[in-house]
């Protein structure tokens, strides 16, 4: 086991070293409640398959997590009494990933604001820009 797989809190929470509020567990994913929560009812779903990058993840493993963080929004917007949430996905430090594992974040967003705060400095792209650069990940797929 490497080092960076044997450090990893959510791996720990996968094996039961570290004790979890769980959700609900599959084959290949595992969810539980976050224990900083954004809002009530934030909720971690995570693969059980440990890598860092979504793009790492085998399919298998990748199939299974959305149908399990669908179960766990509405699981949770019925417990919370909630009807909007965010599902939040990041990949690496930049994009804000501090936990180097997979996981998908399931935050209620409540009639008070509270929830996940995002700011979206958006910024309009050419046509041209736009074509290019279409061209380049057609290029890539």
């Amino acid at each position: 086991m490497s080092k960076s797989l044997a450090d990893c809190l959510f791996c720990k929470i996968i094996k039961r070293e570290i004790p979890s509020n769980k959700l609900i567990e599959t084959e290949h994913s595992y969810a539980f409640l976050d224990i900083f929560p954004l809002s009530k009812g934030h909720s971690l779903v995570v693969p059980k398959y440990h890598t860092e990058f979504l793009h790492q993840l085998p399919d298998e493993n990748l199939a299974d997590l959305l149908p399990v963080a669908k179960k766990v929004a509405v699981a949770v917007t019925a417990a919370t009494e909630e009807t909007q949430y965010n599902i939040l996905q990041n990949n690496g430090p930049r994009a804000h990933q501090v936990v180097k594992h997979v996981h998908f974040h399931v935050i209620p967003k409540q009639e008070d604001g509270s929830g996940l705060i995002i700011e979206w400095p958006s910024s309009k792209a050419s046509n041209q820009e736009l074509e290019d650069l279409a061209k380049k990940i057609i290029e890539k797929l």
